[in-house]
């Protein structure tokens, strides 16, 4: 028996589903069972130029499991591929993490959501434990810096209709710019939280040493003692002593905060597109667009990381980082005129084995999480 780990709002966030469910059960006899981590296939536009978070339809190479009358689910392989013109992660993340991973398939709507994650909690055997990188899943509706909140609330209004026992969890709060850190500790008050250790991050290193995710990448450098600002795509993230934390807080207490996930089971919408109307309707930001709407896709640089000079480089970077101690990876590889795919060989090509660069540094960065 082990419980069902749903990474809330897809993207990176089941990396951050892994660290979690490393911290959760180090002191349980036995050896580990990788665990289940469900997760939506909704990515950025960088990674995914549709427009949709993606469904069974979009794959080829998924294993359909536990079909039957109690419904079922597909996970993904190494050998997954998503169907052209969409993109993903997850078949690669299948084969890095220590994890089954499965798919969160929205198109058929909350109801068909929630019979999903019934049957995967059913396979798993235990309680469903939902991970959020950063806090928004908490929003009011009405922070300034919101501006993805609907994967989140379906996420919660689909646990909720399951009857499973399901706790919320908040990695990093603040992490991925959407609400305050502070504003998200008077949310958490009651919150005892958890401190992963750097073991629990090492079962992600694989995964750490290539994903554009940020929020994980910033929780897991956070948790090995990286302080001080970071510049990323959207923002100057401030890592803090509290930033390593994983809060729980039980689910009926989460939807509480939560106006989009309270309205979705009120009104119980038949489809995906009327869920997202909801959302919108309560806090003004689309829900299937909001991602795209801020990061806009950017066409293949002309040149590789081949045709850089280190010096001017460096530059570049100093210059991204615009005053803070560290930037993302993913964010130099913008500065640099590379895409997501080139870092790992950024990485090399910095002298770093980290999820942060620091422009300031001349040398190699002090190791925070080493590939494996």
């Amino acid at each position: 028996m082990s419980d069902l780990y749903v990474a809330a709002g897809g993207g990176g966030d089941p990396v951050g589903a892994l660290i979690a469910a490393r911290a959760l059960t180090r002191d349980r006899a036995g050896p580990a069972r990788p665990p289940l981590i469900a997760t939506y296939a909704w990515e950025r536009p960088e990674v995914d130029p549709t427009s949709s978070p993606l469904g069974e339809r979009d794959f080829d190479g998924l294993v359909h499991e536990g079909r039957g009358g109690g419904g079922g689910f597909a996970a993904f392989t190494a050998a997954t591929r998503a169907r052209p013109p969409a993109g993903s992660t997850l078949p690669a993340l299948a084969g890095d993490l220590p994890a089954r991973l499965l798919l969160l398939d929205p198109a058929p709507g909350l109801t068909s959501l929630s019979r999903q994650i019934a049957a995967m909690a059913e396979a798993a055997g235990g309680r469903i434990r939902v991970v959020d990188i950063g806090g928004d899943i908490l929003t009011h509706g009405d922070e300034p810096d919101l501006c993805s909140p609907f994967g989140d609330a379906l996420t919660l209004a689909a646990c909720r209709l399951t009857g499973v026992p399901t706790t919320v969890h908040v990695a990093g709060p603040g992490l991925d710019g959407e609400i305050g850190e502070q504003r998200l500790l008077e949310r958490l008050a009651t919150s005892r939280p958890l401190v992963p250790d750097r073991g629990a991050t090492a079962a992600a290193a694989r995964a750490l040493a290539w994903h554009p995710s940020e929020a994980s990448a910033l929780w897991a450098a956070a948790i090995h003692g990286a302080r001080g600002s970071v510049r990323t795509v959207n923002h100057v993230i401030h890592l803090t002593d509290v930033s390593p934390g994983l809060y729980p807080l039980p689910l009926r207490e989460a939807i509480g905060h939560n106006p989009v996930a309270r309205a979705l089971l009120d009104e119980r919408p038949a489809t995906l597109a009327d869920a997202a109307d909801i959302s919108r309707r309560l806090t003004g930001i689309p829900g299937l667009e909001s991602e795209r709407a801020r990061t806009p896709r950017r066409d293949p640089p002309a040149a590789g990381i081949d045709s850089l000079d280190r010096d001017v480089a460096l530059k570049t970077l100093r210059e991204a980082a615009d005053g803070a101690d560290h930037i993302t990876l993913r964010h130099a590889a913008r500065a640099l005129g590379l895409t997501w795919r080139d870092i790992p060989a950024l990485r090399a090509f910095l002298a770093t084995d980290t999820p942060l660069f620091s422009p300031g540094s001349t040398g190699a960065d002090r190791p925070l999480v080493r590939g494996q």
